[in-house]
């Protein structure tokens, strides 16, 4: 058994670290063009959230002004351009999304539970994932695609 894993490990290993990195930059790049577009287009089922959170600003100009920012977000990850600040940018927007907790917690929570999500707090604690990969992308910047072999079997025991 411990043979196949081993053999299963020399394929797939070598295979998600060349390509575990350009697929999350690939799957954020789609949500951000994604979600982006639904707030351009004036069809993105946040825009009442995203309303209610920064209340002090016009939405009317404001959420599709935050879509454009996330297309840009988006082209520029799938076009592996600019990654730093791009990277700082998606930062900023995905940590700015956490605002609904501290602002508006009963949207975010059932009863006031923490432990008890709505849809909307569901929606934003997934963004989480989209920082972590985002940190992800970022320690891969000017790393080479080399490949680290996997160690042996009779290297493991040393």
């Amino acid at each position: 058994m411990t043979s196949l894993v081993s053999r299963v490990d020399q394929v797939a290993i070598p295979f998600l670290r060349r390509w575990g990195v350009p697929t999350l930059r690939i799957s954020l790049a789609i949500v951000f063009i994604w979600f982006g577009a639904l707030k351009v287009l004036g069809v993105s089922p946040v825009v009442e959230l995203v309303a209610s959170l920064v209340y002090w600003v016009d939405p009317d100009w404001f959420v599709p002004a935050l879509g454009v920012v996330e297309l840009l977000v988006g082209l520029a990850l799938a076009l592996r351009r600019w990654l730093r600040t791009v990277l700082l940018v998606l930062a900023g927007q995905v940590v700015g999304t956490f605002l609904v907790f501290i602002l508006l917690p009963h949207v975010a929570f059932q009863d006031g539970n923490p432990f008890k999500l709505t849809v909307e707090g569901e929606f934003v604690i997934k963004n989480l994932v989209l920082l972590g990969a985002g940190m992800m992308i970022g320690a891969s910047i000017g790393r080479s695609e080399v490949v680290v072999p996997l160690p042996t079997e009779e290297s493991a025991e040393i």
